[in-house]
């Protein structure tokens, strides 16, 4: 039972007991001072003359009644503003002056209960012990700590207490925890607020409690010092006090934001204990994805999270909703904590690719998009019909990586009568279906490039357009655009030509299985050992117009069933400098020299490439092996490429004067803008970009194509670190090692994984020595590989 007392008079309250509003009691006996009154101001009339009077209509003179009384009026309300103006000023000093007497000063002495500031977020109870130097004080807290504390940061002094028991702090807590009511702050509120008066924490406590002792004055103290609805501080004077009962309208206010923080608070609660369940349940029972985007509190709240975990949240409300979930987790502010809890719900996979959502990549088509570019199926007519030369006579072989699904290019070689090379590159004609500015198109241009992921492939058209309708076909017949050269004897181009064609792929080829018939030699694949012989001449010409060859090992993995916890990787090493991987790259190198030729010639605008070779010698790094560590090394003094749209550019690390990307016109945009420049010189129009619209857009697409190739560096440096976490710990790895960092710290590269990291090497190994390595440590998430040597 809680005991209150207004004006001594306690009122006992219960749960049987009328409510407190019944209760209208005075609360304090208020004699108002007397007011000195100023002598009574007199009315001033001005005297009217009859030489003051006005002239009317016509000359004669008048003066209306109704101008003195108008006169009269105004000097009475410039009277009454005068009065109010002076009780205004004397009400507010008088309210000053009370709040002066209730703020007298309390000097600090031992022995008393103090409550101070400790940090920003508490305050403790302590027992001054003695003074420390002029102005600070030694405490001993309800922790039983020791401190020094400064006078500020003494926020109230328990009145009525002398030498107070150090033991007994903790009991005198409780016990005021035990009597605390805020509910009696409205009845207090209500009656101070009627009476215009303000309050201290020992008033409220004569008026609730019905005594000042130290427990209720304390009690008292806490309510008004906590509340942020009734009461706001008048005055304040050291660790002394004054509140004051805030108006109706604020506390309706306040109370209404209560009322929602608290809602709010408790769908806080609702969402955690969703999140708490959903981390207990195993991992194939947990909620669907979508389940979590049904409610649309719920679905606020997961991407809120969501944006935290790639740090792209929208705006400071999202970071707030995010940051008071993990809090509500017992988890720290950060993105790896938001990450970590979406998988253990089950949102993300455990695998889940990061990239892909920071960088908003497109993953799906519209409905509006797909069938447009099934309707191109059907619907598009061939242009180039008339013109298209029938090259269905030749063997085509069309090489790639056994998973491509999108084949847009393939070859032909055959010796002519006085010895020399010619061959063939065809390249798939996408241009036969799509025109420049369709709804494809537009869509293909946003898009940049095609995405190629360990775990999927995002195409640039959609799948069926690209893989049904544009690639090349094994034993079908294909519309194309033809590029013909005939070689010198050295490598250089002797003769060219470009032409709509139409072919019949021969063979689909991986460039493993090309490798072997190379190998195996067999006199029926002729055109495929010509091609090899023309690819060793372009790459000894090539070589001589100093170009540097940086072929390296690199790794392809392919990831099945991403979505699992431990989906299969297979792993695949290729070594650019095998037979078949040189004859396809040589080929499309040809290639692009040669449109870079045309173009020149036939002055067409075209995204020319080129790159400028550095300012170092490349036989300055002869004494390397050849191979990855020479390539290493040319990476490191590789100057960035360049790009022009009116004339070729020398591109110096190919080793020849002018180079266009043109084979993967259904994988990259800007190949696909070099088909429509080129295709519309053939049939006899203007190329439909002038140089500056090229330049314009390839400022777009590039962008696009750094983001695909960093998302595929990211993915394929994490599945490669995940297939490693997975290997034995006494699993021993080839190490090449390409260069020294710093002492013996060496840059590596491991020849059965294909990925470059760091490690200590002892004493006697040299650039170019292989050295066995374990994994110490593999984190995918983190990317941390740590590497030993095995000595």
């Amino acid at each position: 039972m809680a005991v209150r007392a207004v004006n001594s008079c306690p009122i006992f309250r219960s749960a049987s007991a009328p409510p407190l509003s019944t209760y209208r009691c005075r609360l304090y006996h208020f004699n108002p001072s007397k007011i000195r009154r100023k002598p009574k101001s007199g009315f001033r009339f001005q005297v009217f003359r009859p030489e003051k009077l006005l002239v009317g209509h016509g000359g004669v003179r008048s003066c209306s009644a109704h101008s003195l009384v108008e006169s009269v009026m105004e000097e009475l309300e410039a009277m009454r503003k005068r009065k109010r103006l002076y009780a205004s000023r004397k009400v507010g000093l008088m309210r000053s002056e009370l709040v002066e007497d209730k703020l007298e000063k309390r000097v600090l002495q031992k022995g008393l209960l103090v409550e101070f500031q400790k940090d920003s977020e508490r305050a403790l109870l302590a027992v001054a012990q003695k003074p420390d130097g002029k102005k600070n004080w030694i405490v001993f807290d309800q922790n039983g700590v020791t401190s020094s504390i400064k006078p500020q940061q003494i926020t109230y002094i328990v009145p009525g207490v002398e030498n107070f028991n150090c033991t007994e702090i903790l009991n005198f807590i409780q016990k005021a925890q035990d009597n605390l009511d805020p509910t009696m702050l409205e009845f207090a509120w209500t009656e101070l607020l009627e009476k215009h008066k303000s309050v201290t924490a020992e008033e409220l406590a004569e008026m609730i409690f019905g005594s000042t002792k130290p427990l209720e004055s304390y009690c008292a103290h806490l309510l008004l010092s906590k509340d942020e609805i009734y009461f706001s501080v008048l005055g304040s004077k050291g660790p002394r006090s004054v509140y004051e009962p805030r108006p109706t309208v604020q506390v309706d206010e306040l109370l209404c934001r209560k009322r929602a923080k608290e809602a709010a608070e408790e769908e806080l609660l609702e969402f955690v204990q969703l999140l708490v369940s959903a981390k207990a349940m195993p991992p194939h029972s947990k909620p669907l994805k979508r389940s979590w985007t049904v409610e649309e509190k719920v679905r606020l709240r997961i991407e809120s999270l969501e944006a935290y975990a790639i740090d792209a949240c929208k705006n400071d409300d999202q970071k707030k909703t995010a940051g008071m979930i993990l809090k509500a987790m017992g988890e720290p502010k950060m993105s790896s904590s938001a990450i970590n809890l979406l998988i253990d719900t089950g949102y993300f996979p455990v695998h889940v690719n990061l990239d892909l959502l920071k960088f908003n990549v497109r993953t799906e088509y519209s409905d509006e998009i797909v069938s447009a570019a099934e309707s191109l199926m059907s619907d598009s007519p061939d242009l180039d019909e008339i013109d298209r030369k029938d090259l269905t006579h030749l063997k085509v072989y069309a090489i790639d990586v056994d998973e491509a699904d999108e084949l847009d290019d393939a070859l032909s070689a055959t010796r002519l009568s006085d010895g020399r090379i010619k061959v063939w590159i065809h390249v798939a004609d996408a241009t036969s279906l799509v025109q420049p500015g369709s709804i494809v198109d537009r869509e293909a241009m946003r898009r940049g490039t095609s995405i190629f992921l360990p775990t999927a492939t995002f195409p640039m058209f959609p799948e069926k357009l690209a893989m049904e309708g544009m690639s090349l076909k094994q034993g079908k017949l294909c519309n194309a655009v033809t590029v013909s050269v005939v070689l010198h004897p050295d490598g250089g181009i002797a003769e060219y030509a470009i032409d709509n064609s139409v072919i019949r792929p021969t063979y689909m080829l991986t460039y493993e299985s090309a490798s072997e018939l190379l190998n195996l030699n067999l006199e029926e694949e002729a055109e495929l050992k010509i091609l090899s012989e023309a690819a060793a001449l372009r790459l000894q010409w090539r070589r001589q117009q100093g170009a540097i060859d940086t072929a390296t090992i690199e790794t392809r993995i392919k990831v099945a069933n991403a979505e699992d916890p431990e989906p299969s990787i297979n792993l695949y090493i290729e070594n650019q400098a095998d037979h078949a991987m040189r004859l396809v790259s040589e080929m499309m190198i040809l290639c692009g020299e040669a449109m870079a030729t045309f173009g020149s010639c036939n002055n067409i605008p075209l995204p020319y490439r080129g790159q400028p070779q550095s300012d170092i010698d490349a036989s300055a790094f002869s004494h390397l092996p050849e191979g990855p560590v020479r390539s290493s090394a040319y990476v490191k003094i590789m100057r960035a490429a360049e790009m022009d749209f009116r004339k070729p550019i020398r591109h110096g690390i190919l080793g020849i004067p002018g180079y266009v990307q043109f084979t993967s016109p259904i994988r990259r945009y800007m190949d696909l803008l070099a088909h429509y420049q080129v295709k519309a010189f053939l049939r006899g129009e203007s190329p439909p970009f002038s140089a500056g619209q090229l330049e314009g857009m390839a400022s777009l697409i590039n962008m696009h194509a750094r983001v695909a190739k960093r998302l595929y560096s990211s993915s394929l440096r994490y599945w490669l670190l995940e297939f490693l976490r997975r290997q034995p710990r006494e699993k021993k790895f080839r190490a090449l090692i390409l260069r020294f960092i710093k002492d013996r710290i060496a840059a590596l590269l491991l020849m059965e994984v294909g990925i470059q990291s760091s490690a200590w090497v002892s004493l006697g190994t040299q650039v170019g020595h292989e050295i066995e390595v374990q994994v110490v440590e593999a984190h995918p998430r983190d990317d941390v590989l740590s590497l030993k040597e095995v000595v």
